[in-house]
């Protein structure tokens, strides 16, 4: 049981961190922990760092606390495996909160939670890619924030395969990157106003985005693209061919899609459908990306990529299949540095182009 100090406020809800049971069950799947074999850099020794802070044990300040704040990739692998269920997402978006107030925030972290939050910086981003989504009548799709401006054409794919999504231009950004970088009411408060804006339901292709408007708006509102595809789903789709043959194809899991809403078969089933199917070891484990984790802490980035990105080329696929735009990027530069020839792709690109394969036919 926790024992805060009576004169400090506190951090954590303490229903949160009264539930870790310090089993070290969540120790094998911890990408951080596997690079480094320190305790302290497990979920079990973050946790016990977080109630050192809950308590008034560590100060703030203290420069195990920021590191490990910051050296922790959020990807959730801990909550499958975890016997007492806690929920480490929210604890490290609470930890996150109070650790990165004011200068204590990395730069790179606060200047895109700006950005983001400014829905007329976003809309401008798009329309410099040239990213124009009409409207349908249907659900809404979410556009979000990195895909208008680095992948349109994923949107325009995801309308392709279902004319009747609602892509409305004038959307802003779900708060996800700012949940997970410090600012938590201020995530959740996006994400609420984004959820008024597009009453309904909300079909997203970024899997980190679908599990925090899940969170906050509640997953009977949220569909990832995978998951609204199968129950729509009403004929066949076609095949990627290659050189006469079926393409051979893999998938990198989104960490918060599959650990934060158990959503993993949905694209495999999807694949398997348009490919020859072959699944990566390691899959479910992160690639690295972690939202902004690529950006603010590249050397560890790389070093959690390198094997993923081995993985990938020993099985022979023509494509790696990603769910999420921050793994679909990281793998794209990963391959691409390496002059690899299996291509990074989205999910709904790779399946726009099996539909148009068997409409030609």
């Amino acid at each position: 049981m926790t024992l805060p100090n009576p004169d400090k406020p506190l951090v954590f809800p303490s229903e949160l961190l009264d539930r870790c049971i310090s089993c070290g069950f969540c120790l094998p799947a911890c990408p951080t922990y596997a690079l480094t074999g320190d305790e302290q850099s497990s979920p079990r020794g973050r946790i016990n760092l977080m109630r050192a802070l809950d308590s008034g044990a560590l100060p703030a300040d203290d420069l195990t606390l920021q590191e490990e704040a910051s050296f922790c990739l959020g990807c959730r692998a801990c909550e499958p495996v975890c016997p007492a269920g806690v929920r480490y997402g929210e604890l490290l978006e609470h930890w996150r909160d109070f650790q990165w107030r004011g200068r204590r925030r990395p730069l790179l972290a606060a200047v895109l939670n700006v950005v983001t939050a400014r829905p007329w910086l976003i809309r401008l981003t798009g329309w410099r890619r040239h990213a124009r989504s009409p409207a349908g009548r249907g659900p809404h799709l979410m556009l979000g924030c990195a895909e208008r401006g680095l992948f349109p054409r994923v949107s325009r794919a995801a309308r392709r395969l279902r004319p009747e999504l609602d892509a409305r231009s004038s959307q802003g950004c779900c708060g996800a990157l700012q949940a997970h970088n410090g600012e938590l009411e201020r995530g959740r408060a996006l994400a609420r106003s984004l959820g008024a804006s597009l009453p309904g339901t909300i079909v997203t292709t970024s899997g980190g985005c679908a599990a925090h408007l899940a969170s906050v708006l509640g997953a009977d509102r949220v569909r990832e693209v995978s998951q609204y595809l199968v129950e729509t789903q009403d004929g066949p789709l076609g095949e990627v061919m290659l050189e006469g043959r079926r393409a051979r194809v893999t998938l990198q899991d989104s960490c918060h899609l599959r650990n934060g809403l158990d959503v993993w078969r949905e694209p495999r089933e999807l694949l398997g459908r348009v490919a020859d199917y072959v699944e990566l070891p390691g899959a479910s484990g992160c690639c690295g990306a972690a939202g902004t984790y690529s950006l603010l802490r590249r050397r560890d980035s790389a070093r959690v990529l390198a094997p993923k990105l081995d993985a990938i080329e020993a099985l022979g696929v023509d494509y790696v299949v990603a769910v999420n735009p921050g793994c679909l990027l990281q793998l794209r530069i990963g391959l691409r540095r390496r002059r690899s020839r299996v291509r990074a792709i989205h999910l709904v690109e790779l399946l726009a182009a099996a539909e148009q394969a068997g409409e030609s036919r």
